[in-house]
């Protein structure tokens, strides 16, 4: 899993989803963790991007990723919604997180007004 460039992360009460990409946007895994699982993983895991929907817990979430050397990025929850393409599940829900921070951070709008994403940059 050293492909892994970002992570996806849909918050819940007791149970966290998790969607994998790396740097090409080609998802690498899917995981279901409870809350001692995932602060297990991401304190074993190497440093890479994690991108989750700004709600109440996000924040402590945020800084307890940021102690373990991974580089957290909040959306906000009206800018991940238009991103929705198919039945709402959680782990949709997590893959969705990157989809919005890749176009909303580096999305470019060219002359004829459609969207090129540069993700090579990531």
């Amino acid at each position: 899993m050293q492909d892994v460039t970002m992570v996806g992360i849909d918050l819940g009460k007791n149970t966290f989803h998790l969607h994998g990409q790396d740097r090409r946007g080609k998802a690498v895994f899917r995981k279901k963790l409870g809350r001692r699982q995932l602060v297990e993983f991401f304190a074993t895991f190497h440093a890479c991007t994690v991108v989750m929907e700004a709600c109440a817990g996000a924040h402590h979430m945020a800084r307890l990723l940021t102690t373990f050397g991974h580089q957290v990025k909040l959306i906000s929850p009206q800018f991940v919604r238009p991103f929705v393409k198919s039945n709402k599940n959680d782990f949709v829900d997590a893959e969705v997180r990157i989809s919005a921070m890749v176009i909303s951070r580096f999305g470019e709008r060219d002359r004829s007004g459609r969207w090129c994403c540069a993700v090579n940059g990531l």
